[in-house]
């Protein structure tokens, strides 16, 4: 099995957002150890950028341009695309979505620079909401969407806090370099 993680980037950004793509091939590592960690599952990992120029409002990339893209590259392919804009539709709140083999979120620059923190904390929480609701799915859990969004809903209002793990993919107290949503309510 694979997992491709694409991080789509504006072409006149790309120089400015490459602490941003290295963080997301680390992120990417992190949540192989993740997934084989909680569901048992060994995925390989590939990583790239998807580099959008400017184009006309009529031909604005979109969910389903993404979904197309997935399309061709592979259905078999668990495609998870890191973007620059929200998607058309979803059901998340996260501003994320997810079908078959297919996740995206909406990517969250930071405002200073090399902050990896805040990657943690706006970006791989999300990326962990969407990749909950794709391994429920596969183990034919038919509530997965209500039981991923109360878990969100306590992490935003009842002060649950994140999973907090370091830069070698360890659980930890200190200064963390990865966030997921807490899974203990999920039994897993």
């Amino acid at each position: 099995m694979i997992l491709h993680f694409i991080f789509v980037v504006k072409e006149e950004e790309l120089k400015e957002r490459q602490f941003e793509y290295e963080y997301v091939k680390k992120m990417a590592q992190f949540f192989k150890v993740w997934i084989k960690e909680k569901f048992g599952k060994d995925y390989e990992i590939k990583c790239d950028q998807m580099i959008t120029k400017p184009t006309s409002i009529l031909q604005k990339l979109d969910t389903h341009t993404l979904l197309r893209d997935h399309d061709q590259r592979g259905k078999d392919i668990y495609h998870f695309y890191l973007t620059h804009f929200r998607p058309m539709w979803t059901d998340c709140t996260c501003e994320g979505y997810h079908a078959e083999n297919f996740g995206m979120v909406f990517w969250v620059k930071p405002k200073e620079p090399n902050n990896e923190l805040y990657l943690a904390e706006k970006n791989c929480t999300t990326v962990s909401h969407e990749i909950l609701h794709e391994q429920l799915r596969q183990m034919g859990r038919k509530k997965h969407a209500r039981e991923v969004h109360d878990i969100w809903t306590k992490h935003l209002f009842e002060q649950l806090e994140f999973e907090q793990y370091d830069e070698n993919f360890k659980r930890t107290d200190g200064k963390p370099m990865f966030l997921t949503m807490d899974t203990r309510e999920l039994n897993l």
